[in-house]
């Protein structure tokens, strides 16, 4: 009997605990430097046995594909390397893709790195771009695609291929596409990626496709096809993202 009214109140309690409310009244934290201070804590073991594997790794990374005779900076609202890089998509759109490509678009925020005058090698190209995005080609309205050239306008500018953009004051001024002024009742092909489909990085005009083709192929790898292709890789500023304060 006392045992099971003990068992009761116990029971009690932890129900009551359980109901009672939860807050925190306190933190602390602690800046914690990654660097080679911590080599003396590292797993020599498994250090040991990732050594091979990472030595291979690099001697396949390491390898020369191409090479870029003046430096191929990342800048707004036009760049070298956003140019490349949306000349590369928009050429490569044109081998695997059935019909025309119009347009080719890429994001100022999808180049993770410049490339230094010299060689190119095939880490270069993974730090350029080390996502797993994949080609995808768009069919958008021409009304559309300047609701995307007014995003530019206000955000800032992004790498096309195939068309030229002209803003001045935050507002869009000119959009052509192959050298013609943008018709808005005609339907244009946009060769990006799939991650960019989704509206990402303020371009929700691109979700307003009414056909959409998935290559199933990494940007990346057609980035590196590209620079063994051109061997010599070149890329300038040309006014295609024309931003007038």
């Amino acid at each position: 009997m006392q045992k099971s009214v003990f068992l009761l109140l116990v029971l009690v309690v932890l129900c009551a605990c359980g109901h009672q409310s939860q807050r925190v009244t306190g933190c602390t934290t602690e800046a914690i430097r990654i660097d080679a201070s911590l080599d003396g804590i590292q797993d020599a073991a498994y250090i040991a046995q990732l050594t091979p594997v990472k030595a291979v790794l690099e001697r396949e990374m390491n390898v020369q594909i191409g090479y870029a005779p003046e430096n191929m900076w990342v800048r707004d609202p036009e760049c070298p390397m956003l140019n490349w890089a949306s000349d590369a998509l928009w050429e490569a759109a044109k081998k695997v893709y059935s019909g025309k490509v119009d347009i080719a678009i890429v994001n100022m925020g999808g180049m993770r790195c410049s490339w230094q005058a010299g060689p190119i090698t095939r880490c270069d190209v993974f730090e350029l771009m080390p996502f797993d995005n994949r080609l995808v080609v768009l069919t958008l309205k021409g009304s559309d695609i300047k609701a995307l050239c007014e995003s530019f306008a206000t955000y800032g500018g992004q790498g096309v291929a195939g068309m030229r953009v002209k803003t001045k004051g935050g507002k869009l001024v000119e959009v052509k596409v192959g050298g013609k002024p943008l018709d808005l009742y005609k339907n244009y092909t946009v060769a990006t990626s799939d991650y960019l489909s989704g509206g990402t990085d303020h371009m929700e005009a691109l979700t307003r496709y009414t056909d959409y083709w998935n290559s199933d192929l990494l940007i990346r790898e057609l980035y590196l096809e590209a620079v063994r292709e051109q061997d010599t890789v070149r890329a300038a500023v040309d006014g295609r993202m024309t931003m007038l304060p």
